[in-house]
């Protein structure tokens, strides 16, 4: 338990930003759900819309450091990849 002032605040503050931090990275997550689920279901143009909106919402929970830049731009690019070959297969 936190004895300063200081360390109090910060308590407070880290219990704050890790709900936001898991409901970014759960909104994340569902959307990378619901490209993969309209590519394997051969719905190209509702993965490819799908796939705009998880690429916005990876970029900015890459900007607010909630997941790594390096682990956004992987995800990113298989997800693209996932539609392509879909596309192409």
């Amino acid at each position: 338990m936190p004895n300063t002032a200081s360390a109090k605040k910060r308590l407070r503050q880290n219990a704050k930003q890790r709900l936001l931090n898991r409901a970014i990275k759960s909104q994340v997550r569902s959307q990378i759900r619901k490209v993969r689920d309209a590519a394997s279901a051969g719905e190209l143009d509702k993965a490819r819309d799908e796939f705009r909106v998880a690429a916005k919402r990876i970029d900015q929970a890459s900007a607010k450091n909630v997941i790594h830049k390096n682990a956004a731009a992987r995800t990113k690019s298989r997800l693209n990849r996932l539609i392509k070959t879909a596309s192409a297969g």
